[in-house]
């Protein structure tokens, strides 16, 4: 358990740098070209880490079933799901939709508790209350108002003439959409990794990842069979390019630990844990995307208090009454579960 909890770690930390490259990427580039490279890409990455671990040989040990699974997690994440996220990221940045985000966790525990056994608490109701309560605070805001443009140098002209930067201004119909519809893809795919993963071990879900990474890049190869497709995505910004590759890099480290810890934690452990993530990501898109982000005080708190919803879901009765003194009548009302 501790394992998985330091691999979701890991993973919240490099998901975080993730979302804050693939904003400069999308600022220049249309979300199929982006797609193109950080999909694909994964491929020799998880390659490269299942031949150097020794399990590459467990690819042909999965069972049909867990071939399924993990290619269904592959196409519903790494394609869908990402789909969706860099439109929605392109629209509106990728701080402002954040505690909408944490919406898909009551999704993956509702999910968990169906098909794989996992109970609800009354700290898992109370984070999952929170994290309610922090989307709720980072939508309703007042009547929009266009910022005025301020002339701030671009970053990519950091020791060049300073070139001004027009205010960012979101779209927040098409970005709170395109995350809505991203949950769907986010939400389900840990179910269906924990169900061909479940208790295989480490070196075997890295083997994983490279099935749900190919079934992906099977999908992104389709789509260069659309008329002009292929000459549009070789048409992609060169530093649009750059930053889509080092993000290609930090999403593939993020999907190894997730899949691995996966493979030792469930997902109530999981999950939960990468909700760090969003403070990790406003620190990131602070130092690399302030001229292109929103930072609201309402958005802030909203984050805040979704991720302290985060917090709640990894607690358990045991290590509360363990850590805190509470009187025998508080312990046996968080002890209760259900089902």
């Amino acid at each position: 358990m501790v394992l998985g909890a330091l691999l979701a770690v890991l993973s919240s930390a490099a998901f975080a740098l993730n979302a804050a490259t693939v904003r400069r990427g999308v600022l220049k580039a249309s979300v199929s070209q982006g797609m193109a490279i950080t999909v694909p890409i994964g491929v020799p990455l998880f390659l490269c880490a299942a031949l150097f671990a020794g399990y590459l040989g467990a690819v042909s040990e999965f069972s049909a079933r867990a071939l399924f699974l993990l290619s269904l997690a592959g196409v519903l994440h790494f394609v869908w799901g990402r789909y969706c996220n860099y439109r929605a990221t392109k629209a509106m940045g990728a701080t402002a939709g954040m505690p909408l985000r944490a919406l898909d966790f009551p999704l993956k525990l509702a999910l968990a508790i169906v098909f794989l056994g996992e109970v609800l608490t009354p700290l898992r109701i109370l984070g999952i209350g929170l994290i309610l309560a922090g989307g709720a605070l980072a939508i309703k805001r007042r009547k929009h108002r266009k910022a005025e443009a301020k002339a701030r140098p671009a970053p990519e002209s950091v020791g060049a003439a300073a070139a001004p930067v027009p205010a960012f201004e979101p779209n927040y119909t098409e970005g709170y959409t395109f995350i809505l519809l991203s949950i769907t893809g986010y939400g389900l795919s840990p179910l269906f990794v924990r169900m061909a993963l479940e208790d295989v071990g480490l070196g075997p879900a890295l083997a994983g990842g490279l099935v749900s990474y190919l079934a992906a890049s099977a999908v992104i190869g389709l789509t260069f069979l659309k008329p002009g497709q292929l000459a549009h995505v070789r048409a992609i910004d060169s530093t649009s390019t750059k930053w889509f590759l080092v993000s290609a890099l930090f999403v593939a480290l993020s999907h190894m630990f997730r899949y691995m810890a996966l493979a030792v934690a469930p997902i109530t452990v999981v999950a939960p844990i990468q909700r760090a993530a969003s403070l990790l990501r406003v620190v990131f898109n602070w130092l690399i995307n302030r001229d292109y982000e929103v930072f609201e005080p309402r958005l802030l708190a909203g984050i805040f208090v979704s991720v302290l919803g985060g917090v709640a879901l990894t607690l358990s009765a045991e290590f509360v009454a363990e850590t805190v003194p509470l009187p025998d009548a508080v312990i046996r009302v968080i002890d209760w579960s259900w089902p």
